[in-house]
């Protein structure tokens, strides 16, 4: 498979990010701009055959990128996709300042109890349930640190297809989606407080792709 020329976004001089055009063979399929989420793995090859074993399906075969990794591309389950990264040459993106960084991912799917399943067995990921005020919320665990979160999809995204959201930490909520609006995106949910955690906005920029923005409480920020 062809490589694209590929931008990587960094902050105070760690990656944070990166960007490529979409390929043609995935704009003849219809595939729209989009971020992905990559969970680290120890061998794409294996998480991949598991991935296949346990429900999903292998969008994209394990692929050597240069020297940097290897990868592949899955669909849980329920439709929601996301990539695997067997880390070589380059880990992946690195944490530098607190800001303007990706700091969560969050799983928005038809069936949690499935999805659960699948991606515990897959990754081995504890889980935490809490009530976010009548919502359950799962926050997925490696070795008991939180790296990523699920919900049920709401009525509102009936007949949308499972996905996973990326979350990039800001300074200010609001001045961040005024910004993004007044660069060409589309602030798709203004800014919203969730008690204790802070303050998010959903966001799909000018070429319809959806990521979202999140002012952290401090405590929160800080941990």
């Amino acid at each position: 498979m062809e490589i694209p020329a590929y931008t990587i976004f960094q902050v105070a001089g760690n990656d944070a990010a990166a960007a490529y055009k979409l390929m043609p063979q995935q704009t003849a399929q219809g595939v729209p701009p989009h971020w992905m989420a990559y969970v680290a793995v120890a061998s794409a090859d294996e998480t991949a055959g598991k991935a296949a074993g346990l429900g999903g399906t292998v969008v994209v075969p394990p692929m050597d990128v240069t020297e940097l990794g290897r990868m592949a591309v899955i669909r849980d389950p329920q439709g929601a996709h996301f990539a695997i990264w067997q880390p070589k040459m380059h880990p992946g993106h690195t944490h530098g300042d607190a800001n303007w960084r990706h700091c969560w991912t969050e799983l928005a799917t038809s069936d949690t109890a499935a999805a659960k399943a699948f991606y515990t067995s897959l990754f081995g990921w504890g889980t935490h349930e809490q009530d976010m005020g009548g919502m359950m919320y799962t926050s997925f665990l490696n070795a008991g640190r939180p790296v990523g979160g699920m919900m049920a999809m709401p009525a509102e995204m009936a007949g949308a297809p499972p996905f996973w959201m990326l979350y990039f930490s800001v300074e200010n909520c609001q001045e961040s989606a005024d910004k993004a609006a007044a660069m060409g995106g589309v602030v798709c949910q203004p800014p919203t407080p969730i008690p204790g955690v802070g303050t998010f906005s959903m966001i799909a920029d000018p070429q319809g792709a959806n990521f979202s923005i999140i002012q952290l409480a401090m405590a929160a920020q800080g941990s």
